[in-house]
């Protein structure tokens, strides 16, 4: 379904939670209009939270910077179609 079209260009999520991940973008990609990024986030984020638990955050976009702390195996960063796909849990404090 989405092999040549989904291109990771960083992570460190299991391969099954990453192919999981361009799943719900391509879902998310079929739903809402390419130009509503909110809407395919929260998506993402809504479908993440009840199948691993909630905290997690999802950034979409052509174009945008970040800086943040991630629990470790949470995070993915990754490219579909026209738009950058940026998934993770935020990182507990101690």
């Amino acid at each position: 379904m989405l092999e040549g079209k989904a291109m990771v260009e960083d992570s460190d999520m299991p391969v099954k939670m990453q192919v999981q991940a361009m799943s719900f973008a391509s879902q998310a990609l079929d739903t809402f209009d390419v130009v509503d990024c909110k809407s395919i986030a929260g998506y993402i984020k809504k479908e993440f939270d009840e199948r691993y638990g909630s905290g997690w955050q999802c950034v979409v976009g052509s174009n945008f910077g970040c800086f943040f702390t991630h629990s470790k195996g949470t995070f993915i960063y990754f490219q579909l179609e026209t738009l950058k796909f940026l998934i993770f849990k935020g990182a507990s404090t101690p």
